[in-house]
């Protein structure tokens, strides 16, 4: 009974023994190996999809490439010329708008105005200001008096305005000039404002000549003499485009 018993167990022990070898020659012989079997990684698995899933940031992008870099480059330039279209666009709009607006102006009535200078060598005119219906139209300051007071006349305005009622002020400045027993008049001022209506007829030009001119004579102050008278004249546009142009000139 013993001996049959002992026999049992040695043939356990030779199974188990040959159940073990097994796997260590196929690994060793063979060229593949079985997958081993990592609890933890099974375990992390297990536990749940939900948990929190950590990235790590990729390097530094890569350089663009011609082909990225020349569509960019096209979409800028469409970009641009999108810019350019719009710009010409509201140019023209203006300009269609200006000539809408300006139209009847031309083809109504037309304005020159002449500053005449018939002062003293008393008077040197030193700055001259010029508005026409309050909308500035000369604005000039000399005071030396050479470019201003150094002309008997000069052109104030010469342009199309639209028939009907204007206003024209004048606002003129002087200063002292003269020498020897006169000398005292270097610390002189001497200022003139005048306003003067007229009318600017339909398809008409108007002349208003500015004279400035001292009233009084010579045992008039000094002060009340400087003085503005003006002189107006009318007539066909074509004819003041003639007397405009030099002599000669066609």
């Amino acid at each position: 009974m013993r001996s049959t018993m002992a026999r049992q167990w040695v043939l356990v022990g030779a199974i188990a023994l040959m159940a073990f070898a097994a796997p260590a020659a196929a690994q060793t012989d063979g060229e593949a190996e079985a997958p081993s079997f990592d609890a933890d990684a099974a375990a992390d698995a297990a536990e749940g999809a939900d948990a929190p899933v950590t990235t790590t940031s990729a390097g530094p992008s890569e350089p663009m490439d011609a082909g990225t870099y020349a569509v960019r480059l096209r979409d800028l330039e469409q970009r641009i010329n999108e810019l350019k279209e719009q710009i010409f666009r509201s140019k023209a709009r203006l300009s269609l708008l200006a000539e809408t607006v300006l139209h009847g102006v031309v083809a109504g009535a037309q304005a020159i105005i002449v500053h005449e200078n018939r002062m003293s060598s008393s008077y040197k005119l030193v700055k001259a200001v010029y508005a026409l219906d309050g909308a500035p139209i000369f604005n000039r300051a000399d005071e030396d008096g050479d470019t201003l007071g150094g002309r008997e006349e000069f052109q104030i305005y010469n342009g199309s305005i639209v028939p009907g009622e204007h206003t024209l002020t004048v606002n003129l400045e002087y200063r002292g000039h003269g020498y020897g027993i006169f000398s005292y008049l270097k610390g002189y001022r001497f200022k003139v404002r005048s306003n003067y209506n007229f009318t600017a007829p339909e398809g008409r030009a108007v002349t208003v000549r500015v004279v400035a001119y001292e009233k009084g004579g010579p045992t008039a102050p000094l002060e009340e003499r400087p003085a503005i008278r003006y002189v107006e004249r009318v007539q066909d546009r074509a004819a003041a485009r003639r007397e405009q142009q030099p002599e000669g000139a066609e």
